[in-house]
C-alpha cells in the first residue's frame, strides 16, 4: 500500500472516531464535576458513544487491518458490517441485505459497503449478492444518493479524480485490494448504482 493511501486511511478513521471520543470525554468531565442532575444524560451519552466506537473499531480493524480469520467467517463479516451501518446516518441508518457466499471477497465488500453508505442521503438498504462467480454490491431501488458524492466516487474508481482526500480512503484501499487479489471491478448506474466484483 502506498504511503498516501495509508495517510488517508488514518485520517478517515480518526475523523470517524473523534466525535464519539469527544462525547465520552465530555461525559467523564460531567461525572468528575459530581452534578448528579445530569446522571441519566451521562449514562445515555456513554452507552451510545461507546457502542458506536466499539462497532466502528471492529469494522475498521477488519476492513483496513491485517487479514485475519474473522474475514473468512461470513456470519462475522455480516454482523460487523451491519453494526457499522447502524452507526451512520443518524436516526435513519442504512440496513444490509447480505448474500455473500465467498469469503475471498470479504474485505472488498466491506470497503464497498462503507463507500456506498457515504453516498446515502437518508437510510435505505445496501444489497450484496453473489451469483456465477460475481459479487454485486448496490442499493435498493428508490434510494436517494448524494449526486456530487456519487459522481466523485465514480471518478475516483475510474482513476479520473485530480485530487483525493480522506473521504476517498475506502475507495482507494478497495482499488489496492482489487489489484492484490486480481479482482475486476466494474460499476453501473442502471437501474440503480451497483458495483460488480469478479
Amino acid at each position: 500500500m502506498n504511503s498516501l493511501v495509508s495517510e488517508l486511511i488514518c485520517t478517515r478513521i480518526s475523523h470517524d472516531l473523534i466525535g464519539n471520543i469527544g462525547a465520552v470525554s465530555n461525559a467523564v468531565e460531567l461525572l468528575e464535576e459530581g452534578d448528579m442532575d445530569f446522571l441519566d444524560d451521562i449514562k445515555s451519552i456513554l452507552k451510545t458513544s461507546s457502542g458506536v466506537l466499539s462497532a466502528r473499531l471492529k469494522f475498521f480493524r477488519m476492513a483496513f487491518g491485517l487479514s485475519n480469520a474473522n474475514l473468512e467467517n461470513l456470519d462475522q463479516v455480516k454482523e460487523v458490517t451491519s453494526a457499522y451501518l447502524a452507526t451512520v446516518g443518524g436516526k435513519i441508518s442504512p440496513t444490509l441485505k447480505f448474500g455473500l457466499t465467498d469469503s475471498h471477497y470479504s474485505r472488498a465488500v466491506m470497503l464497498m459497503v462503507m463507500s456506498l453508505s457515504d453516498l446515502l442521503v437518508k437510510g435505505g438498504q445496501i444489497i450484496v449478492t453473489s451469483q456465477d462467480g460475481k459479487v454485486c454490491i448496490g442499493v435498493e431501488e428508490g434510494v436517494r444518493l448524494a449526486e456530487e458524492k456519487t459522481a466523485r466516487t465514480l471518478s475516483v474508481l475510474k482513476g479520473e479524480a485530480k485530487e483525493v482526500g480522506a473521504q476517498d480512503a475506502p475507495l482507494l484501499y478497495l482499488l489496492e485490494e482489487c489489484r492484490a487479489k486480481g479482482f475486476r471491478l466494474s460499476c453501473s448506474n442502471a437501474p440503480v448504482l451497483h458495483f460488480i466484483l469478479e
